[in-house]
C-alpha cells in the first residue's frame, strides 16, 4: 500500500492486527502474522447492505477482539460491529492513509 505517511499506517496495522515486523527498510516494511491463508480477492460493486465499498477486507479469525481492540486504540468506527446476511461479522474502520478498511470474521449462516 502507497502511503505518505509511512510510520503511522505501519503502527496502526502493527497495533491493530498485533502484527510483527518481518522486514523494514524505512520506506518499505512488511507485517505478518506468521500464519498461512489462502488467498482471496473481493471484487465489489458496492459494500453489501448498502454500504460504502472499503478499499480493503482484512478477514481475522477473531473480529470480536479486533473490535475491541480498535475501541481500546480510540480508532472512529466507521459501521458498527454487525453480522451480514452473507455468513460474514465485520466492522468498517480506516486507517491513517484514509483507506476504509472491512474487517472481518466468518460466521455461519
Amino acid at each position: 500500500m502507497a502511503t505518505a505517511n509511512f510510520a503511522d499506517v505501519r503502527r496502526f496495522y502493527q497495533e491493530l492486527l498485533d502484527l510483527d515486523i518481518v522486514m523494514d527498510f524505512g520506506w518499505i516494511a512488511m507485517l505478518s502474522s506468521g500464519a498461512s491463508a489462502s488467498v482471496q480477492i473481493n471484487i465489489a460493486s458496492q459494500g453489501g447492505s448498502d454500504t460504502t465499498k472499503p478499499d480493503l477486507s482484512i478477514e481475522v479469525d477473531d473480529v470480536d477482539e479486533i473490535y475491541q481492540r480498535a475501541e481500546a486504540l480510540r480508532l472512529e468506527i466507521e459501521y458498527g460491529l454487525v453480522d451480514g446476511p452473507w455468513g460474514v461479522r465485520r466492522f468498517y474502520v480506516c486507517d491513517p492513509a484514509g483507506k476504509l478498511l472491512n474487517v472481518l470474521s466468518h460466521i455461519g449462516v
